[in-house]
């Protein structure tokens, strides 16, 4: 399965990369829209659900790293007022992320 990384531009500046080990997170996240941080928090929690059911599907189990990534989107929104904006950008190799 393919997999994506996208970049979050957090309210303060901060970039981190988003990781999904499946395409269906564009269709959730797509790149260039922005989000209120808690409406990334529920649409990138059910994008990461989608993907490792479809990685379940194809190879018979979840994929961990979701639940990893999760965890990690859990911790970072909660940092962050529920209201303010949040960026999804396509990957860029050329930035300095911090997690």
């Amino acid at each position: 399965m393919p997999e994506v990384l996208l970049d979050l531009e957090w309210p303060d500046g901060r970039r981190t990369r988003f990781y999904s080990p499946s395409t269906v997170v564009l269709e959730h996240l797509p790149p260039g829209s922005e989000w209120s941080v808690s409406e990334l928090r529920a649409a990138g929690l059910a994008a990461l659900a989608e993907a490792s059911e479809r990685v379940r599907a194809r190879y018979g189990f979840a994929c961990s790293r979701t639940d990893e990534e999760a965890a990690r989107l859990r911790e970072l929104t909660s940092q962050y007022d529920p209201q303010a904006r949040v960026r999804v950008q396509p990957q860029d190799s050329s930035s300095t992320l911090t997690g």
